[in-house]
């Protein structure tokens, strides 16, 4: 499948995290070929660039590592050993703290970053298996998803403890923060639809369930500000959210078991993992079909590329 010629695409290489090969396939998005293949530690499941700008962490789970890449090279910098089961992992807004959720073993750790080496500052029983993380933009609080007890829970950055657990559906697995930090979105990959927290009080307030598809997983900012993406890992296709009216405004396909996304710089198109593939898939969000597909690794998770969408 040819993609038009007017497509605003990266210019960058673009990264796929294979889970089970514990490597990541580096993707040519001129030509749409898989140029090289670079070892890790095992199970890398997601990714985050750095303050700086100049390296991706890809965080291996049960290698209990992180890898530094590259992001224009795609060359591996340095790795880091001794980082407890990092399944997901996140910096806070100001840049002072890095935050990683163990999800076999049940903690978060919260690392002061001097911008070189994470060091453990607090490790925090959680419940059982954290799964994905995100943080205020006022660097605040972190919330994080319980996948098997289903619950969301909030720890203050301030003094480093639990502030509240409450519970959610089935299954929480990504989550997302408006941009006036009054709402956090959950997707619940053991239903069918994303619930909304009002998180602006002393305790939480469920407030909308929005029904968007079968196996909702995972989020990415289309870059206006105002809408989401889901993935909807069951149903094999991706939601368009409006967070203002809290409400799906469009649905695309998403082939194999679409799990992490990145977006193209214009918004246009979305670089899906189709996991159960093992192929990067392209979708045009404008044609609303699949343009291109890339054979990858077994179990294709984690995506990012330097150049994409505003989140």
């Amino acid at each position: 499948m040819a993609l038009a010629a007017t497509a605003v695409h990266a210019a960058n290489p673009i990264l796929v995290l294979n889970s089970l090969d514990a490597s990541i396939s580096v993707i040519d998005p001129a030509t749409w070929k898989e140029v090289k293949r670079i070892p890790t530690g095992k199970e890398p499941h997601h990714l985050y660039l750095t303050p700086d700008s100049k390296s991706v962490i890809v965080a291996n789970a049960t290698g209990d590592s992180l890898t530094f890449v590259d992001p224009k090279t795609a060359e591996v910098q340095r790795v880091i050993q001794g980082i407890s089961d990092p399944y997901h992992l996140r910096f806070s807004p100001d840049m002072k703290w890095f935050v990683t959720a163990a999800n076999r073993l049940n903690h978060i750790d919260i690392y002061r970053w001097d911008g070189q080496e994470p060091k453990l500052a607090k490790r925090i029983a959680t419940g059982k298996t954290p799964s994905h993380l995100w943080i205020d933009s006022k660097s605040t609080t972190i919330y994080s998803t319980m996948q098997d007890s289903d619950e969301l829970v909030a720890i203050d950055i301030a003094t480093q403890t639990l502030k509240w657990r409450t519970k959610t559906g089935q299954m929480p697995a990504d989550l997302y923060g408006s941009p006036d930090d009054k709402f956090v979105f959950i997707a619940l990959t053991g239903s069918d639809g994303v619930q909304v927290f009002d998180v602006s009080g002393a305790e939480p307030r469920l407030v909308n369930t929005i029904k968007t598809d079968k196996g909702a997983h995972a989020f990415r900012a289309t870059g206006d500000g105002r809408h989401l993406f889901v993935s909807n890992r069951v149903a094999n296709t991706i939601s368009k959210l409006d967070m203002v009216s809290q409400k799906v405004v469009d649905r695309y396909p998403g082939p194999s078991g679409p799990d992490c996304m990145d977006v193209s710089p214009d918004g246009r198109y979305i670089y899906l993992s189709s996991r159960w593939a093992g192929k990067m898939s392209v979708i045009d969000t404008v044609e609303r079909k699949v343009v291109n597909q890339v054979k990858v690794g077994k179990s294709p998770h984690g995506i990012w590329v330097l150049d994409h969408a505003p989140r």
